[in-house]
C-alpha cells in the first residue's frame, strides 16, 4: 500500500487499480475511506485510479488535532499527493462530499486540474440549496417500488424536522437506483468505513467560504463534468444543473435511473459517459 507525508507530517495512504494516465479520485461520506469506491464500475480498465484515503479514514493515519479535518485543511493533504506523484497537472474525480474538497483544491491551485469530473456532487462549498421539496419530488420517482412507503414517510419526517434515530436508516434505499443485495451489501459497510469524528468536522464554522469559492470557479476554464442521478435524493439534477452553471466550461450528464451511485446502478453507462469526458 503506498504511502506519503501530508505537510503536517501525517501518513496519508492511497489505493491504485489499473493502467493508464492517472485520475486522482477523492471520496465523500464525508470522510469516508475510499474502498466504497470500488474500482468506480470498471473505470480501472481504462484510466489508473488513484483512491486517496482522506486523513483519519481508511488506511492513512488519524489526526491529534481534530481541526485538521476540517475540508479546507485538506487540500493541502490533495496537493502533497499530486507532488508525490510528481503530476503538475492532474484529471480529478470527486464524489458526493469529495466534490467540496475539490472545489476548493480548484480554486486555489485551478492551473493543476487538466479535467474535473464531478459525481453526484455535494454542494456545501459554493452554498447552493437542496430543499425539502427538491428531494421529496426526486423521492416520489420511486412510487411502486415495494419498499416505497415506508421510505418516503421516513424522508418526510426528515424533511419536516420530526426524525429519530431510526428515521435516517429508512430512507437508505431511496439513495439507490436499485435496492438490490449488491445496494444493500454497500449500504451496510458504510459505518465501519466512516470516521465520526473526522465527519463532524468537516465542515464545521470556517471550513467553506461559498462566495469566494463560486467567484474563484468562475474563471476555471478547464473542462468539468457534473454527473447527477436522475433519481438521486442528495444531489438532485435541479440543483446540479446550477452546479454546472458556476463554471465556464462544464457539462452537466444525468445518468438515467441511478442514484448517489450511479457506478452500482449501471456501471457500462458510468464509466461510458467518465471515459469520453477525461478523454
Amino acid at each position: 500500500m503506498p504511502v506519503f507525508s501530508a505537510p503536517d507530517g501525517t501518513t496519508l495512504a492511497y489505493h491504485a487499480f489499473g493502467d493508464g494516465p492517472p485520475v486522482i479520485c477523492l471520496p465523500g461520506g464525508p470522510m469516508q475511506a475510499s474502498a466504497y469506491l470500488g474500482e468506480l464500475g470498471g473505470l480501472s480498465v481504462h484510466r489508473q485510479l488513484i483512491m486517496l484515503d482522506l486523513r483519519g479514514t481508511g488506511e492513512s493515519a488519524r489526526s491529534e488535532d481534530v481541526a485538521a479535518y476540517r475540508c479546507d485543511r485538506l487540500v493541502d493533504d490533495v496537493d502533497a499527493l499530486r507532488e508525490h506523484l510528481g503530476l503538475e497537472q492532474m484529471d480529478v474525480l470527486a464524489h458526493s462530499a469529495g466534490a467540496n474538497l475539490a472545489a476548493l483544491y480548484v480554486g486555489r491551485h485551478p492551473e493543476r486540474v487538466s479535467k474535473l469530473a464531478l459525481i453526484t456532487p455535494s454542494v456545501m462549498a459554493v452554498g447552493l440549496e437542496i430543499t425539502g421539496d427538491d428531494r421529496l419530488a426526486t423521492a416520489r420517482q420511486r412510487q411502486g417500488e415495494p419498499w416505497f412507503a415506508e421510505a418516503f414517510a421516513a424522508l418526510e419526517a426528515i424533511v419536516a424536522g420530526r426524525a429519530t434515530d431510526d428515521t435516517w436508516p429508512a430512507i437508505a434505499p431511496l439513495f439507490y437506483g436499485r435496492w438490490d443485495e449488491a445496494a444493500r451489501a454497500h449500504e451496510a459497510a458504510e459505518d465501519r468505513q466512516r470516521n465520526g469524528e473526522a465527519a463532524a468536522a468537516f465542515a464545521v464554522d470556517g471550513a467553506f467560504d461559498p462566495d469566494a469559492t463560486r467567484t474563484a470557479l468562475t474563471p476555471f476554464e478547464s473542462p468539468v463534468l457534473v454527473l447527477a442521478g436522475e433519481v438521486d435524493l442528495g444531489a438532485p439534477p435541479r440543483v446540479m444543473a446550477q452546479f454546472a452553471a458556476l463554471f465556464a466550461n462544464a457539462e452537466l450528464v444525468i445518468q438515467p435511473g441511478a442514484g448517489h451511485f450511479p457506478w452500482l446502478d449501471d456501471a457500462d453507462w458510468f464509466v461510458g459517459v467518465t471515459v469520453a469526458f477525461l478523454q
